[in-house]
């Protein structure tokens, strides 16, 4: 008896450590959750424009465009680093249509963010319940979504995106 309760402690161990080197071995990024949306429907969503209120965005608004969805605040340090690529983006793809939802934040603070290192947005929506980004299954920010024509989520990145991100994963999509 005195055997087995020495046992169990040593199985239980050799268990977590095998199954911690399945992970390791595995390739999984943990940097880049799987996500339940790809190849799905873009969630329903509303939302009214930063600048003008009764100016409002729905789902089917985006329905036959190819579409990058970008979460951001004017809190947000990592935003603020990729906010310079979507320039480059919008320059680059002008028909893809980019739209970012202010996640969050004070109105004021995100014109502000927005006034003084431009605006790379067709259309920016308020998200200051964070409904949508619920809706979407964001995690933090930034995060980016590419919608295809037919109005399925292709692709989501999490985090600020980076020359390397455009140029090797989304590129190709579009």
């Amino acid at each position: 008896m005195n055997r087995i309760i020495i046992l169990i402690p040593l199985i239980i161990l050799l268990t977590i450590c095998i199954f911690s080197l399945i992970y390791l071995l595995s390739d999984k990024d943990p940097n880049k959750p799987p996500s339940a949306l790809l190849n799905k429907n873009v969630p329903v969503f509303e939302s009214s424009s930063l600048y003008n209120d009764k100016e409002i965005i729905k789902t089917i608004n985006i329905k036959n465009k190819k579409t990058l969805i970008n979460f951001f605040a004017s809190w947000c340090s990592p935003c603020k680093i990729e906010h310079p690529l979507f320039f480059e983006i919008r320059e680059k793809y002008p028909d893809l249509y980019l739209l970012g939802f202010n996640h969050k934040d004070l109105a004021s603070a995100a014109k502000k963010y927005l006034k003084d290192d431009g605006n790379p947005y067709d259309f920016v929506g308020v998200d200051s319940d964070g409904l949508i980004a619920l809706e979407f299954g964001v995690f933090g920010l930034p995060e980016s979504y590419l919608i295809n024509e037919d109005g399925k989520i292709i692709y989501k990145f999490m985090g600020p995106i980076t020359k390397d991100v455009l140029k090797n994963e989304i590129e190709p999509l579009l």
